[in-house]
């Protein structure tokens, strides 16, 4: 599956986090990818609120990881950004989350996923791209999650939760 979707506003990136958190199923890792501010960490914000997800979603940079277990499925959020070694990366054993060993098997959204030195067998690459007018570009490519179908609806505004149809389809849909 490929979409790509042009995010003018905060409004669009909530509308678009949402789509993304009807989609998804327990045990889907995304990748997400892309420069500094290109808004990573505002869409697993939307994406948390849109499932459900009570607690302030902050940025991880610091922390590593950050675990919210208040949505319809618990959200593992996990920032490489300042990991520069491999060894360092590999000593969180960050393949915990999506295998569910030690925890409950959620969403697991890895920004800087680039730096990852093995990937999960299956996954969702999102790739962020500052546009100019600061809109943002994003391309979401990959993994095959069962309701991928309410994403593409949502994104034609043939689902129920679409109010507006800004977003540029992508080919393959299901």
């Amino acid at each position: 599956m490929n979409a790509e979707v042009i995010v003018k506003n905060l409004e669009e990136l909530s509308a678009l986090g949402r789509a993304i958190a009807d989609a998804l199923v327990p045990n889907t890792v995304l990748l997400l990818k892309g420069e500094l501010g290109a808004g990573k960490t505002a869409l697993v914000k939307e994406i948390g609120l849109g499932m459900g997800i009570t607690e302030t979603i902050t940025s991880p940079t610091f922390t590593l990881i950050n675990e919210y277990y208040s949505g319809r499925l618990p959200l593992y959020h996990i920032d490489l950004y300042r990991l520069e070694k491999k060894q360092h990366i590999l000593a969180l054993h960050i393949e915990n989350y999506w295998q569910g060993v030690d925890f409950p098997l959620g969403v697991v959204a890895i920004e800087w996923a680039e730096k990852l030195p093995v990937l999960p067998e299956n996954h969702v690459d999102i790739s962020l791209q500052i546009a100019p007018e600061e809109w943002r570009i994003i391309k979401i490519s990959g993994g095959q999650l069962p309701n991928w179908h309410n994403f593409y609806a949502e994104l034609a505004g043939d689902h129920p939760k679409s109010k507006q149809t800004y977003l540029t389809k992508g080919a393959d849909y299901v």
